[in-house]
């Protein structure tokens, strides 16, 4: 197989003032093409950093670079690369009458110095259009390596690899066929799975590998297959993915790598049914999982955020009497929730929370992380206490997380007739 390396240029990545998912993206990209990232690596914006990068992946055939390419100071990519690959920097003219188009025809301003140098590129290297943007993508070749810089803009970046990045490396690079197969469990730990799997893992062919992907409560198994000549890859793997959805279907949750809700969402789809949430202790997270899928307004009513106690009585018309009796985090107020949700939202089905994320405000009996989740439909409802043991934002994800799949459990105990 074909090994690369990515390195992400920009000092912004290492004070963790911007998240670098261009990696992860052109990882994951790369290798439904047959090429394995090897090595990833982070640098400043500092030449010497950046050389140091690039010796280091250079025993790699293909090496990719984002940042670094702005019409900033800081931005020192490429006057590096004209050191580093030699030549002597030219306009590119395409690159050039885009730039000006852009300017005079779409943002309506003035082309100044510098944006006109993001048109100039060393002619060592072979231009790859930026239909998005205005900073080119260069391709250089050096001892057998393939060096791609891109911008760091993630669209940008993206555009570039989609339009003509990854052709070009199809057709200069031969890579191995590689095939996944992900399945989801939810409920049970890593290590607990992994118990459960030790003879199938043992019987597992030389080119098919087992990867845990854990996540909280939910834990991805995927299954990876290099193409071997003498078998038949996909139907192996296939067979042994079906093995694997057998020893574990007491907890699978999904046969493919989607989110909890959005197997939530497709469970309502094909249902043609709707949800709606009452959240307290999770401020409307579960409803932006929801709305952040495109096609969420076919299934998802909207959502409340009751977080005070009068927003739950007025809103929801939960009876004081259940809030002082029990107290808001209780089995009692979020079934009560849950009926009042049904009722104003019309949905068909509910999710309500009430918790303490901490990190105060909890007590003795309720200490922090204690969340009372309620689910379901006029019909059937589930209702469970949850104990979460991590910091605000995790027990918030945790609560989510588990709602939903409470949610999930309602709309299949419905189909079966439970």
């Amino acid at each position: 197989m074909q090994k690369a390396s990515i390195i992400t240029i920009g000092d912004e990545l290492l004070i963790g003032q911007v998240i670098d998912t261009n990696s992860a993206w052109l990882a994951q990209e790369l290798n439904k093409l047959g090429i394995m990232v090897v090595r990833r690596i982070a640098v400043g914006d500092n030449e010497r950093d950046i050389e140091d990068a690039l010796n280091t992946a250079s025993d790699c055939r293909l090496v990719i670079l984002t940042g670094g390419l702005g019409p900033t100071s800081d931005d020192i990519t490429k006057p590096f690369l004209l050191k580093y690959f030699g030549g002597k920097m030219t306009v590119h003219q395409p690159t050039l009458l885009h730039i000006q188009y852009l300017w005079n025809e779409v943002f309506k301003r003035e082309l100044t110095l510098r944006n006109i140098k993001q048109a100039e590129v060393p002619d060592t290297c072979r231009v790859l259009p930026n239909s998005a943007g205005t900073a080119p993508g260069m391709w250089f070749e050096k001892n057998g390596t393939i060096f791609i810089s891109l911008p760091g803009v993630p669209h940008e970046m993206k555009t570039i690899m989609q339009e003509f990045g990854f052709p070009e490396i199809q057709s200069a690079i031969t890579g191995q066929m590689v095939l996944h197969k992900t399945m989801e469990t939810f409920g049970i730990g890593e290590s607990m799975i992994a118990d459960r799997l030790m003879e199938f893992e043992s019987n597992l062919p030389n080119f098919i590998r087992l990867a845990y992907l854990p996540n909280f409560s939910l834990v991805r198994l995927r299954l990876t297959a290099i193409y071997a000549a003498h078998y038949s890859t996909e139907e192996v793997l296939s067979s042994k993915f079906l093995e694997l959805t057998t020893l574990l279907k007491d907890v699978m949750v999904s046969e493919d790598d989607v989110p909890m809700e959005k197997i939530v969402m497709d469970m309502l789809h094909s249902r043609k049914k709707m949800m709606a949430t009452a959240e307290s202790c999770t401020g409307g997270y579960i409803a932006h999982l929801i709305t952040r899928n495109p096609g969420s307004s076919a299934v998802f009513e909207g959502a409340t955020v009751t977080y005070s106690n009068r927003f739950k009585t007025n809103l929801l018309k939960v009876p004081e009497e259940i809030i002082n009796t029990y107290g808001v985090v209780s089995g009692e107020v979020v079934k009560e929730m849950l009926h009042g949700l049904l009722q104003v939202s019309m949905a068909d089905y509910g999710i309500a929370v009430s918790g303490i994320m901490g990190p105060d405000g909890g007590t003795a009996e309720k200490p922090v992380g204690t969340v009372w989740v309620a689910a379901g439909s006029g019909k059937n409802q589930l209702i469970q206490k949850f104990h979460f043991r991590f910091g605000r934002q995790q027990n918030i994800e945790l609560t989510a997380m588990n709602a939903l799949n409470l949610l999930r459990e309602v709309i299949l105990m419905e189909e079966s007739g439970d």
